[in-house]
């Protein structure tokens, strides 16, 4: 004879930790309005004054659309800067005229 069969408890739920994915980082979601780098390379110029402003740009990168502005403000002054310092430079000599009154 069988005996009296157990009494069903309350139905259980998975545990948390049995759910799928449970205890896996949980990814950002994806924000199109987010600032994302650009990724532009840029190429030496071999002019210190320059390059640097060229890399500021990169600040740009981590920045809402409305703070770009300042960055290129900024990166214009520098460049206008860099290129006046550039002619105030005393460059190598003239050469000499070749055209002067013949005998």
């Amino acid at each position: 004879m069988a005996g009296p069969e157990p009494e069903a408890g309350p139905a259980a739920g998975p545990e948390p930790d049995d759910e799928p994915g449970a205890g896996l980082a949980v990814e950002p979601s994806y924000d199109p309005a987010a600032p994302a780098p650009l990724n532009v390379d840029r190429t030496p110029t071999g002019n210190a004054d320059v390059d640097a402003q060229l890399d500021r740009l990169a600040d740009a990168d981590h920045l809402a659309t409305d703070g770009h502005v300042e960055v290129y403000e900024d990166v214009h002054r520098g460049l206008r800067d860099a290129l006046t310092a550039l002619d105030a430079r005393p460059g190598p000599p003239a050469p000499p005229s070749t055209y002067g009154p013949r005998s």
